[in-house]
């Protein structure tokens, strides 16, 4: 059977803000760094009684920002509410441009601060090549698929080659490597993996264990292996609560989880 999986805090949603109608209400700083967000980003910014989906509210008094938040609400529109955490239907992550690439940081309203200083701390690890890589592989995307047509072959190579260390690792990679390994394409095997598990502390995986995760399509463990650790797979994974490893292989990467 799958194992539950504890709930997400909130959805990652990336929206094409491009003419998109945003209303904004406020003064001040916190509304001011809210407009340069929305303009950076393309939207186009309105008042109260404009049609719009998505609303920031940036008032400083309380009663007239909760006032302002339950008219908007009434009418359908989701609404973000600077320093009111529970009035939020969506947050603002901190961002992290290596456009096309954008890496989004957030704490659900818990800490800006916190996201703030992930950023900080991510922006030194990841080198300006990331978009021109990204870009490279959207032009070369028709030739990727006639070197894999199958979709799973697909994800499964470029998963190696994304891998540390691989053809293409994010990190080190120039883009102009996209052709090179498009020359020597490598049919991805199937495999079987088995993680022994030391410790239920997820950050007592190996650096092995971790790069399995992040590339297995499916997972069979143990009832008792920890959330906290199979969340640290791919987000699409299957994961499958099971008393032993499975009788028979599958297509692309799957691993068993047990305690060493």
């Amino acid at each position: 059977m799958s194992f539950p999986q504890p709930a997400l805090h909130s959805l990652p949603l990336f929206v094409r803000m491009a003419g998109r109608a945003v209303i904004l209400l406020g003064d001040g700083e916190p509304a001011e760094a809210k407009r340069r967000l929305l303009e950076r980003a393309g939207a186009r910014i309105v008042g109260e009684a404009a049609e719009a989906a998505l609303a920031i509210v940036a008032i400083e008094d309380e009663t007239e920002a909760l006032a302002a938040i339950a008219r908007l609400k009434a009418r359908g529109v989701l609404v973000n509410a600077v320093d009111r955490p529970d009035s939020c239907d969506f947050t603002l992550p901190a961002i992290i441009d290596r456009s096309p690439v954008i890496v989004a940081i957030g704490t659900g309203g818990a800490s800006a601060g916190l996201a703030a200083a992930l950023r900080q701390r991510l922006e030194a690890l990841l080198p300006a090549t990331i978009g021109p890589l990204a870009e490279r592989l959207h032009a070369l995307r028709a030739a990727i698929r006639l070197s894999y047509p199958a979709l799973d072959a697909r994800r499964r190579a470029l998963g190696a080659a994304f891998a540390q260390g691989g053809a293409l690792d994010p990190l080190r990679a120039d883009p102009a490597a996209v052709g090179a390994w498009l020359t020597t394409p490598a049919a991805p095997s199937d495999q079987f993996v088995t993680l022994r598990l030391r410790s239920p502390d997820p950050d007592d995986l190996t650096l092995g264990d971790a790069r399995a995760l992040a590339l297995a399509e499916r997972i069979y463990h143990p009832a008792s292996i920890p959330s906290a650790i199979l969340d640290r797979a791919r987000a699409d994974a299957v994961r499958i609560a099971a008393d032993a490893p499975p009788g028979k292989g599958e297509s692309g990467l799957t691993i068993w989880m047990e305690w060493a």
